[in-house]
């Protein structure tokens, strides 16, 4: 019985995946996107979550406390009385994780939706992942990956879900390392192997003013998916604008900026230019 470790688990979804879906968030990411919009998923390890707009500095969540959800994290997530603090991380074993979301299975059956596993990087938790997707079946199942991870992970991870959406940073190894911390060469191997099976699948690009938004970049991109035309659709992700608010909650720091100025749908033409099926988001 595999353990792994979670962030959040949202319901009534919509951007992840086809009809409404439960999206489970699985922790720690071996990737460092600067953009992350999701700080308190890269670390692989519990970690407090802390609001200070409101804080009355009464020092409650310093006190000692005996709950087991705060030991080890040098602070009480109950004793705020604003509700400032809590803990971004919890263990969970597979089956008692899949009984609780299969309380709404049948309910997003009907609204031609499932369930989507998130991150972080849900393959970076390969055992716990995969015995998840097996516990949720017949209901719909969706991975949201980087691609990062060993391509025989990656290739059971194609056989156990209904829907691949991996996300393409950038073509070329140099910049994509310079904005994530790794180069890209695991990625194209798994990309690689997507298309070689057959699946259709979904191509996230997320647009990064001055990193990735150029003509070329995404020239580049369409090109690598053209083998795959009639089975991929790819979806262009703006920067979230609202990214930076949760990092100081998680001790990190965030120094990508928004360009209002540009427009996300002039990224369309790559695509469209070679028959490739490109929505925004």
């Amino acid at each position: 019985m595999s353990k792994g470790l979670i962030f959040d688990v949202r319901e009534m979804t919509v951007h992840d995946g086809p009809g409404i879906r439960t999206t489970v968030f699985l922790k720690g990411c071996p990737l460092r996107c600067a953009w992350c919009h999701n700080p308190e998923g890269i670390s692989f390890a519990p970690e407090l979550m802390i609001r200070t707009q409101g804080c009355l500095n009464c020092g409650s969540c310093r006190r000692p406390c005996s709950h087991p959800e705060c030991q080890g994290l040098e602070r009480c997530t109950r004793n705020c009385p604003q509700g400032l603090v809590r803990r971004a991380g919890e263990e969970v074993e597979a089956a008692v994780l899949a009984e609780r979301l299969l309380k709404v299975g049948e309910l997003l059956d009907l609204g031609g939706g499932g369930f989507t596993l998130s991150g972080g990087e849900p393959l970076a938790q390969p055992a716990f992942a995969l015995e998840l997707a097996a516990l949720l079946r017949p209901h719909h199942l969706a991975l949201e990956t980087s691609g990062f991870c060993r391509t025989d992970v990656f290739e059971r991870a194609i056989e156990a879900v209904d829907l691949v959406m991996i996300d393409l940073k950038h073509m070329d190894p140099d910049l994509h390392a310079r904005g994530t911390g790794v180069d890209n060469g695991h990625i194209l191997e798994n990309l690689e192997a997507l298309i070689a099976s057959g699946r259709r699948f979904a191509a996230r690009v997320p647009l990064i003013p001055g990193y990735n938004d150029t003509e070329e970049s995404l020239a580049a991109i369409a090109a690598r998916l053209k083998p795959a035309r009639d089975r991929v659709t790819v979806e262009l992700l703006p920067q979230n604008p609202l990214a930076g608010a949760k990092y100081p909650l998680v001790g990190r720091s965030y120094q990508l900026f928004n360009d209002p100025e540009r427009s996300p749908r002039k990224g369309l033409a790559a695509f469209q230019a070679l028959g490739i099926d490109a929505t925004v988001l």
